[in-house]
């Protein structure tokens, strides 16, 4: 409140500044307070909840010594495209045809630079939703998302649950389907919620699934039967480190809606450049990029950076013979040192393909099979300087899941099952208590409904609920196939 009684934020700034981080951001700024050093902090919080891929910044550090990086001229450091620079957009264009195997050559003229993927979240969903609509994704999924659609325009997430235990039709754990894309929408239409979008997650954060080409066009044929955008989140594209084959909607050479189709990549993950902040949407609507750069020049990427990023993606000999293949090497060989880890203790993992993570199943070490259990380990681990992201975090309808980030250098990975050990060792010996730990619940507990469910725009739906399976006892658990 202001001195003369009268609010000094409008209505809408008040909305936003009193939105309540989510879980990742209130992981995150415990671990910026107190990170793990080697040398200066050794007792810091190790992060393997942020996702962020540090695998391999010698090849970048490398590349960014030659020549062609060390330019400047007058131009790059002016007013430019807000859409971005010609050079730049012509280079993504090139290199996305040829990377996402386009069905036929892009367009630059339909790329739109901005200053992160979380950029193009919001610019995109503004323009696409009016307040209060709301848009399907199935959960668990990358929780960042809801402020970044909220913050803007004001847009809630339609919930598309997905569940660990398989019916007879489902071939693995939370596997999508059409028919659930359908129970939500028609839940969210009984309660007057107007959808708009379809936003899905290609390779998937948190599951590191790898959606077939076949559900991919199921999707897309459900969202043009009802008008639906879809948002295509791919930004873990060149992150696959089997031999599953990746599909990009890019790749798919008839669209049943191109015009309501839209693609989005960067630089953070694929090219271990987070703090670069440059993302790229792709979209052959006119309307929709003619509204989307009017925001964009709140969102503008640097002109010196664009320079940069060009160079890299033209250097085809470089990435096919020395960056993409190490990557995928290092990628595996990471993942496979924190899986056979987690499996020393007796954690279970969903087997993935994409991403720089995993989704691991710690439901047997939760007191009880709620979320206020699974806030009390995440706190505990944290006491123990240890930071993983909780499942509801990604909004996940099980308590117990959470996802660890593998992406990192080994001797932190085996630092995290040292850690984990210790802490699970000590935790299941003592004694059970009534009370959530402070910080996460002080800091990150979002509004709760009765059965202990992350919040969700479909609350009195009564499907859908968490199954409440007995405790596990922990003095019996052995190593742990992946599932």
């Amino acid at each position: 409140m202001s001195s003369g009684g009268g609010s000094v934020l409008s209505a809408r700034g008040d909305r936003i500044a009193r939105g309540a981080p989510g879980l990742l951001d209130a992981g995150f700024a415990l671990y910026v307070a107190d990170p793990f050093d080697r040398d200066l902090n050794p007792q810091g919080i190790l992060n393997l909840g942020t996702s962020e891929n540090k695998l391999c910044f010698d090849l970048i550090e490398e590349r960014l010594t030659r020549p062609d990086m060390n330019y400047l001229e007058p131009k790059l450091f002016q007013y430019s495209d807000t859409q971005g620079t010609r050079s730049f957009r012509e280079e993504i264009a090139k290199f996305l045809t040829d990377y996402a195997r386009s069905a036929s050559q892009l367009n630059p003229e339909h790329v739109t630079v901005m200053n992160g993927c979380c950029a193009v979240f919001s610019t995109l969903s503004t323009v696409l939703c009016d307040p209060g609509d709301g848009y399907l994704i199935p959960a668990p999924y990358y929780g960042g998302i809801n402020s970044k659609t909220w913050l803007y325009g004001g847009i809630q997430p339609v919930h598309v649950p997905l569940f660990s235990e398989m019916t007879d039709e489902e071939s693995h754990p939370f596997q999508l389907t059409v028919e659930k894309l359908e129970a939500a929408l028609q839940r969210a239409k009984a309660q007057g919620i107007r959808v708009r979008a379809l936003i899905l997650i290609n390779p998937h954060n948190p599951l590191g699934d790898i959606y077939s080409a076949q559900l991919l066009k199921e999707c897309l044929e459900f969202a043009h039967r009802y008008d639906l955008h879809v948002i295509m989140d791919e930004i873990y594209m060149l992150s696959v480190y089997d031999d599953t084959i990746f599909t990009s909607v890019l790749s798919l050479d008839c669209l049943p809606d191109p015009e309501r189709t839209h693609f989005m990549w960067g630089f953070s993950k694929d090219f271990g450049m987070s703090g670069i902040r440059a993302g790229v949407l792709y979209t052959r609507n006119h309307e929709i990029q003619k509204a989307v750069n009017q925001l964009a020049v709140f969102h503008s990427c640097p002109g010196p950076v664009q320079h940069v990023l060009s160079q890299f993606l033209r250097d085809r000999d470089w990435l096919d013979k020395v960056f993409f293949p190490t990557h995928k090497k290092r990628l595996k060989e990471a993942q496979n040192i924190l899986v056979d880890g987690l499996a020393d203790v007796g954690i279970p993992v969903l087997k993935s393909s994409g991403g720089l993570y995993v989704w691991a199943d710690f439901r047997k070490f939760l007191r009880s099979q709620t979320f206020e259990a699974e806030l009390e380990l995440w706190q505990k681990l944290l006491d123990k300087k240890l930071l993983i992201s909780p499942g509801k975090a990604f909004y996940c309808y099980e308590p117990g899941w959470f996802r660890l980030v593998f992406s990192d250098s080994v001797d932190k990975i085996y630092l995290c099952i040292q850690r984990l050990e210790q802490m699970l060792h000590s935790y299941t010996t003592e004694p059970v208590t009534s009370t959530t730990s402070s910080t996460a619940d002080a800091l990150c507990n979002p509004e709760k409904n009765s059965s202990g469910k992350p919040p969700s725009p479909l609350e009195k739906d009564s499907s859908g609920k968490p199954s409440n399976t007995p405790e596990e006892d922990v003095s019996q658990l052995k190593n742990i196939l992946v599932y």
